[in-house]
């Protein structure tokens, strides 16, 4: 009888007292399992984003593989629909793949995306592409001074030298390997009249994926008056009845007062015929040069 009143009153402490404290309950208990659950509800969503392809410091992919893949993810419908696709980039990892030509897999296991907690890579689209990944050379390469523009009328261009005369290039070593020069950007030479240096004048590559390693050169220009060709004829030292023709290559104006008793002819034995040799004046030294020389010397003179 004890049990039975000691049940009957449980009852009815469970269920008739308390009800609007429990009902509140109740409905705060079932508002979280849906909340709950609705979080929970999994969602497919297919995003294209870039492609990243990461290589060693010595290797360099050649060719042009794909810039976008297409990608699969599922997981909480809240949580993908709080994703911003511009934050999302596809990454594949090549650093320890060797140099050559290869076809690439793209999968979730090898392929990492930052995606929240609860959200993961299903799929990625193509699963493979073509990639030349090429070893990387580095070696020393003439600079080419390039030039626009005419220096003074009557003035001309006698010689250019660059400092430093050769820089560094990094690249993919099918292209550096070829590589015979590299250019300066365009010096403008109008109404040049005199020596003068083009300082810090930047140098580049025509490849984008090719580097140089010294951005910049001085190049320096010797301009002067306009050159010509001058004969002149004189007797060979102690051999009055034999005479030497030579043919000097300089500025005009030094050239027209030049006297052929200011050059030196000098004999060097060589042989039974002496070689005959024809030496500047001081004034025209770094100037003009002798361009050809014959004399009628004889081997029983």
């Amino acid at each position: 009888m004890a049990g039975k009143l000691f049940a009957k009153h449980f009852v009815r402490k469970l269920f008739l007292e308390d009800w609007g404290l429990k009902l509140i309950a109740l409905v705060i208990t079932l508002a979280l399992w849906l909340g709950v659950t609705g979080l929970s509800t999994p969602t497919t969503r297919r995003i294209t984003v870039p492609l990243n392809i990461y290589v060693s410091n010595n290797a360099e992919i050649t060719n042009a593989p794909l810039q976008e893949v297409e990608i699969v993810i599922t997981g909480d419908k809240a949580r993908i629909d709080q994703i911003n696709k511009s934050d999302l980039t596809a990454t594949r990892d090549l650093t320890d793949e060797l140099p050559g030509d290869r076809v690439v897999s793209l999968s979730p296991e090898n392929v990492s995306i930052p995606l929240p907690q609860g959200v993961k890579l299903v799929e990625v689209t193509p699963s493979r592409i073509p990639v030349n990944l090429e070893a990387i050379a580095e070696r020393e390469i003439d600079v080419k001074p390039q030039t626009e523009g005419s220096p003074a009328t009557g003035f001309e261009v006698y010689s250019v030298s660059v400092s430093p005369p050769k820089i560094r290039v990094r690249g993919p070593a099918s292209f550096i390997n070829t590589l015979d020069f590299v250019e300066t950007v365009k010096i403008d030479l109008s109404g040049k009249k005199g020596e003068f240096t083009a300082k810090q004048m930047p140098v580049s590559v025509s490849n984008p994926k090719a580097a140089v390693l010294n951005t910049v050169v001085d190049v320096y220009f010797r301009i002067g008056e306009k050159r010509v060709e001058r004969t002149f004829t004189m007797p060979l030292p102690d051999k009055p009845a034999r005479t030497v023709t030579f043919i000097v290559y300089g500025p005009r104006s030094l050239l027209a007062k030049a006297r052929a008793d200011a050059f030196k002819v000098v004999l060097v034995p060589d042989g039974e015929l002496p070689n005959v040799q024809v030496e500047l004046p001081p004034d025209l030294q770094d100037v003009a040069k002798i361009t050809s020389i014959k004399s009628n010397l004889r081997v029983y003179d």
